[in-house]
């Protein structure tokens, strides 16, 4: 009996490592990209949290294996991994979302402003949604599951069971992944910049020589038959080159760009 009960209590211990594991991860599961979207049921998100948890926890055990199960303590653990899931999510997310701002740019340079957008589970402008679904199709077949699973056992040497993300440190790499962001969304949109400049100043150069012609009707087709090229040629580049830089941020998302 008193073997039963020592074994008892290590189960219980046990359960509860994982248990706080799982906070974690379900927390950043919540807005993960492609296994948090908002098009997987819940369901299935919550067997892919339950299966994170299960390849994390062991990976960690050293950082829980002296967790107490005190109630405030308990709180307390409930609230920080929470958080520290959250902030890994939003992280990550952030490079999800330079698709859709690079989309939404190319969108607003060219005619394609209604074009593949009306699939998402979010209204997203023009190519956006194209440009979201092909670089998460991309970042899974390399292995996104794989390094998501290296992101969370990362995130325990950086942000310790328990503790309080430091709020000047998270306001810091904030600023710098969300600047990161934005010249990466512009660098992926330039093409398509580029592109509408010239038929602008191109069209005005005719309307100037011949303002009877209506240019408008003209180049409206030009303008639409253009942009398709150039989706065609750019886009597998600009992938390239986002599927590069997430790839490098996911080698240690808390390093900052």
């Amino acid at each position: 009996m008193e073997e039963f009960a020592r074994l008892s209590d290590l189960s219980q211990d046990m359960l509860f490592a994982n248990f706080v594991v799982f906070l974690r991860v379900g927390a950043a599961m919540a807005i993960l990209p492609a296994f948090g979207e908002r098009s997987i049921p819940e369901r299935v998100r919550l067997l892919l949290a339950l299966a994170f948890t299960v390849a994390v926890a062991p990976a960690v055990l050293h950082h829980t294996a002296t967790l107490t199960r005190a109630g405030a303590t308990v709180g307390t653990y409930i609230f920080t991994e929470v958080i520290s899931g959250l902030l890994l999510g939003l992280l990550l997310r952030l490079f999800v979302m330079v698709l859709q701002m690079a989309g939404s740019i190319a969108a607003q340079s060219t005619s394609l402003s209604q074009l593949f957008g009306g699939g998402a589970v979010d209204a997203q402008p023009a190519i956006g949604h194209l440009f979201l679904i092909s670089g998460l199709a991309l970042a899974t077949m390399m292995g996104l599951h794989v390094r998501i699973a290296e992101a969370l056992i990362l995130s325990y040497e950086v942000l310790p069971v328990g503790a309080f993300p430091d709020p000047m440190d998270i306001s810091a790499l904030g600023m710098q992944t969300i600047s990161k962001c934005f010249s990466l969304a512009f660098t992926l949109s330039a093409p398509f910049v580029v592109a509408s400049l010239i038929y602008n100043v191109a069209l005005g150069v005719i309307n100037r020589a011949m303002p009877q012609l209506m240019v408008a009707m003209v180049g409206a087709p030009a303008i639409t038959w253009g942009s398709l090229m150039l989706m065609f040629v750019a886009v597998p580049i600009l992938l390239g080159i986002w599927s590069s830089s997430f790839d490098l941020f996911l080698s240690n998302p808390f390093a900052g760009p």
